[in-house]
């Protein structure tokens, strides 16, 4: 059993990976942060500033930057996972050369896969084996942890030995952290939450109330844990901070990619006129693809998913597809 954790690398430059990185530095821990483009690396470490991704907040110069992946992970006693889902095979299996059996994987990843309707955990052992793996996932906007705004967060290992040395290691005055043994349920909330999100924004692209956003919000809360109770996790962790509470702050803040996209949407804008804009990724469009699969196959009931899916890759009109959610059979709660 891993007992201290001594080095850490953070794998990803992008907003989140970045915050994570210089709230462990803070924390007087030393972090090596990667990124795959050696140029962009290089700018990082002379402005010691990400302007991409998480602009106006400084790097610590206790940060040591690389664009080496092979010196990132051989030291390293953590390995924080902070890439986009669709990058996540190919970054893994550039790692299989390396011995796990004194490391911890950190996944804060949120996603599912779309050809094998994986979440990230399970690619993770799938990939690498057997590994000490945890998953870090909550109502986190990076720019508001990076500025010490009092924020949250579960760290979800079915190791609770893992789960608590985690959590003493990122928990601090503006940033608690809970423990919870459902990583099922952490992973699913964290990724579903993203579709709602999506669904949100459409309501404001098309100028709808709070009354549309709040039925958004309570339908499609019940939609992911119906999803997350057949795949097995605990019903309970979906009204949780990795459920309702990331869902609300993705649904309602303005720096949320996923409602971003939502809302051009319902400004009547393509799928691939919007993403071909942002230098980020909204993990939403292609989670909603994977949840579309998993409840044709299964045939359980996610209407507002299935309504999204429709918008991005059928071209279905936003108001034709809220009209279409208003007029479905009456059913109780």
């Amino acid at each position: 059993m891993i007992t201290k954790i001594r080095k850490i690398s953070v794998i990803g430059d992008g907003g989140w990976g970045t915050t994570l990185a210089i709230l462990l530095a803070k924390k007087n821990c030393p972090v090596k942060l990667w990124g795959p483009f050696p140029d962009y690396i290089r700018l990082l470490e002379r402005e010691r500033a990400n302007p991409k991704f998480l602009p106006g907040i400084k790097i610590p110069d206790e940060i040591t930057l690389t664009p080496q992946l092979d010196d990132a992970v051989g030291d390293a006693d953590l390995i924080v996972l902070a890439i986009p889902s669709q990058y996540i095979v190919k970054i893994l299996k550039r790692m299989k050369k390396f011995d796990y059996s004194q490391k911890i994987l950190l996944s804060v990843i949120k996603g599912i896969d779309t050809a094998r309707l994986l979440r990230m955990s399970q690619i993770i052992h799938q990939e690498l084996g057997n590994v000490h793996l945890a998953v870090l996932s909550g109502p986190t906007i990076a720019m508001e942890i990076a500025k010490d705004i009092p924020s949250t967060a579960v760290v979800a290992s079915h190791n609770l030995k893992t789960a608590r040395l985690l959590q003493k290691l990122f928990h601090s005055e503006n940033f608690r952290i809970y423990t919870n043994p459902d990583v099922i349920g952490v992973e699913l909330a964290g990724s579903l939450k993203n579709i709602i999100a999506i669904a949100s924004g459409v309501c404001d692209g098309l100028g709808l109330g709070t009354n549309t956003k709040a039925a958004i919000l309570c339908r499609g809360l019940a939609e992911m844990a119906r999803l997350g109770k057949f795949m097995g996790a605990q019903t309970q962790t979906f009204s949780g901070l990795t459920g309702l509470g990331d869902m609300v702050t993705t649904c309602m803040s303005p720096s949320s990619r996923n409602r971003f996209v939502g809302e051009e949407l319902g400004k009547g804008k393509t799928i691939s006129e919007i993403t071909s804009s942002m230098c980020m990724v909204a993990e939403g469009v292609s989670t909603v693809k994977a949840v579309y699969k998993l409840s044709q196959k299964h045939k359980i009931a996610m209407p507002i998913s299935t309504e999204v899916y429709n918008i991005i890759y059928r071209g279905k009109k936003p108001s034709q597809a809220l009209r279409d959610l208003m007029t479905r059979k009456v059913r109780k709660e």
